[in-house]
């Protein structure tokens, strides 16, 4: 026997979605007006369906599909570089984006896309053969650490995550390592970018960038680093357009 999945998505209207993973490098390999919008992507091995609905609002879209791949990193890049391309920019908030790799608590490193029709596509690769949730660390600001990233990521909860953020640095007589430290801030600052406070993203930017790390310490954190220039990038890039 052999089978094959085929998600089917929903769009407000087809042409941005389609132009979208162009940009990506995908092929549209079916695309119909009536009786009803449907249209199909394909990249590889990744095969995506969308049909079109007036009604449709993208950004309450719950709408969700998870890509295996082995080479997440090589996605990751190819795809900033499309949108780049095409857009001028890479979107890291509103409709749409991508977020950053990330090596997630259940073992696999991930990023998460959202196209024009408010559908996420999470894109992974395998870890771990574990594929359950880790215990969240106890020590306090690994932990913090650890619950604000499913916050944002999983829960898709940004504001959740940023108070679980913001009480952990606030805490008298703890004090976050220098790698602790800094990864907080960044996805302190991630978070502001897509809740739009562009002054909390800044000051968390300028305060992880002032924090010394060892060449040691800047090797284990080399995902965050890029995280943090495309984020001051980002930053630049908007004050110069304004």
């Amino acid at each position: 026997m052999s089978e094959k999945t085929m998600p089917i998505l929903p769009c407000r209207t087809i042409q941005p979605v389609l132009d979208f993973y162009t940009a990506l490098g995908f092929e549209v390999t079916f695309q119909q007006r009536s009786p009803n919008p449907y249209a199909v992507v394909q990249r590889g091995g990744i095969e995506l369906h969308f049909f079109g609905m007036k009604q449709y609002e993208p950004t309450e879209s719950v709408s969700t599909c998870y890509v295996l791949t082995d080479d997440v990193n090589g996605l990751h890049e190819a795809f900033r570089t499309g949108l780049k391309a095409a857009f001028g920019r890479i979107p890291s908030r509103g409709l749409p984006r991508i977020g950053p790799l990330k090596d997630m608590s259940y073992g696999v490193r991930q990023f998460l896309m959202t196209d024009p029709g408010g559908n996420c596509i999470r894109i992974g690769q395998q870890t771990s053969e574990d594929q359950h949730h880790r215990p969240a660390p106890k020590e306090t600001f690994a932990r913090a650490l650890h619950m604000a990233c499913l916050f944002a990521d999983s829960k898709d909860d940004p504001a959740g995550a940023a108070k679980i953020i913001d009480r952990a640095l606030r805490l008298k007589g703890e004090q976050p390592t220098p790698v602790e430290h800094f990864r907080l801030l960044v996805l302190r600052a991630e978070i502001s970018e897509r809740l739009g406070d562009a002054a909390t993203a800044t000051t968390a930017l300028d305060a992880a960038a002032a924090l010394h790390l060892t060449p040691e310490e800047r090797e284990s954190v080399h995902d965050d680093i890029e995280r943090l220039e495309d984020l001051r990038d980002q930053r630049a890039g908007g004050a110069h357009g304004g």
